[in-house]
């Protein structure tokens, strides 16, 4: 589960919830702010509450009335029921200050004003929800924290720099706060080595980073801290699943764990998975296995060159040659986005040693990147243009934008069909080791100069 720029779902629903918290005295105590040690017990704080007696009056009759004054704060049951059988209703001291805000029609099932009185009750650091609790501790003058992922039982945060001496109070609430967490890391630097993983901070909880995971009614596991998985891309990889129909055929080039292939493979079309990082190319192989398509998804672990020049043509050339009736579709995605335009030239001259006899068929390839500064599609597509040295013309199928990734940073999908010109075409000299999915490059700076 990921949250872009908003807090988890959970939370938004846990703020929908206690939206009636608009008193000072319902919210935590003005003392914690700035605490960096998480101290429970500093959250206690006694309130008045305004509570309604509806002792031999039947509940169901009063509550369509009362449904709107009623009290929601999270582990604490507005009706409560004494020990001496007496039910008493909780409500929102905002909207009953005197007897006149108790709607009339309740007042006529003989509820006398006397029934009404104020109470006091203890709030503690449980009756808060996450988003409550932070936002009463972190500093008010500076941006709080607005997103993080879900990664089974891992919470996975990026903190900024003013958020870093709060990093462990943060880590805590969450564990104690949000359901089945039993892990909060914090990413410490970005994506810069060979393969798709990055560096991270166990803040609190079990150092576990075994986790299963679930998207698009696909099961994955993995170990994330030794490759790359983003829910936030989940959106875009139902996209590319829904294209393919029963019989189609994918070329995935820097497959990951498997969230392209491993679904398309459900579909029963036919892939040929690659990814350089031995790990990813385990856990691809274990989620290939534990979804039950290995009839039809093939798993390579090379670079992405080769898997390009040798797995994608041979298999691309046996097609060709195939006299057989082609009612398929072929698609190759490239979900590298920091570079995966520099393996573009691959394409060129890739199949200029085949016969004119063969019956050809074009694949429409998705390949990914990253555009900084403005009119950012304008720039993915010529990312696109240049590392296959021909403008894309009436072969470009269409610039699909992801999602944001900084200010005046996004990422694209530009989706656009082979050709013959392309295949045949003389490779532009731009060579580079292949690297992991998702190393972290200005796509401005990974331009053909």
């Amino acid at each position: 589960m990921f949250v872009g720029g908003l807090l988890q779902k959970s939370i938004q629903r846990n703020f929908c919830l206690y939206r009636n918290m608009v008193l000072n005295e319902l919210l935590p105590p003005k003392h914690v702010r700035r605490m960096t040690v998480l101290d429970r017990e500093q959250f206690r704080q006694t309130v008045s509450l305004p509570v309604l007696d509806l002792s031999n009056i039947q509940i169901h009759s009063a509550m369509p009335h009362l449904k709107k004054l009623t009290l929601k704060i999270r582990k604490l049951k507005p009706v409560q029921l004494t020990e001496t059988g007496q039910k008493k209703l909780l409500l929102q001291p905002m909207a009953v200050k005197t007897w006149d805000g108790i709607p009339v029609a309740v007042q006529d099932l003989g509820i006398t004003e006397d029934r009404l009185t104020w109470e006091e009750y203890e709030l503690t650091y449980d009756n808060w929800s996450t988003e409550e609790i932070l936002k009463s501790v972190l500093p008010e003058d500076q941006e709080a924290l607005s997103a993080f992922s879900r990664i089974g039982h891992i919470i996975h945060l990026n903190l900024k720099d003013h958020l870093l001496p709060y990093k462990t109070l943060i880590g805590e609430v969450l564990l104690d706060k949000e359901p089945h967490c039993r892990t909060v890391i914090n990413k410490s630097q970005t994506i810069d080595n060979t393969y798709r993983n990055f560096q991270f901070e166990l803040l609190c909880g079990d150092s576990d980073f075994k986790a299963t995971v679930r998207e698009n009614g696909i099961e994955f596991e993995f170990d994330f801290s030794t490759v790359y998985w983003n829910p936030r891309l989940s959106t875009e990889h139902e996209r590319i699943v829904k294209l393919l129909r029963h019989g189609d055929v994918l070329y995935d080039v820097f497959a990951g764990v498997g969230p392209f292939s491993v679904p398309v493979g459900k579909s029963k079309c036919t892939v040929l998975a690659n990814d350089l990082n031995p790990e990813s190319f385990k856990w691809l192989q274990a989620n290939i296995r534990r979804n039950k398509v290995t009839n039809y998804v093939s798993a390579f672990n090379k670079d992405g060159r080769e898997f390009i020049c040798n797995e994608i043509k041979n298999d691309l050339v046996s097609r060709w040659r195939n006299n057989e009736p082609k009612d398929y579709k072929i698609h190759i995605t490239m979900n590298l986005p920091a570079m995966a335009v520099e393996f573009l030239n691959c394409f060129c001259g890739l199949l200029s040693d085949i016969d004119e006899e063969a019956h050809p068929i074009y694949p429409l390839v998705h390949v990914y990147c990253f555009a900084k500064g403005e009119n950012t599609s304008d720039i993915a597509r010529k990312l696109v243009e240049d590392n296959l040295g021909q403008e894309l013309g009436d072969n470009l199928d269409g610039i699909y934008f992801v999602r944001n990734v900084a200010p005046n940073k996004d990422m694209y999908r530009v989706s656009f069909h082979l050709t013959r010109e392309i295949l045949t075409a003389k490779k532009i000299q731009k060579r580079s080791k292949s690297p992991s999915p998702d190393v972290n490059v200005d796509a401005k700076k990974i331009c053909i100069s």
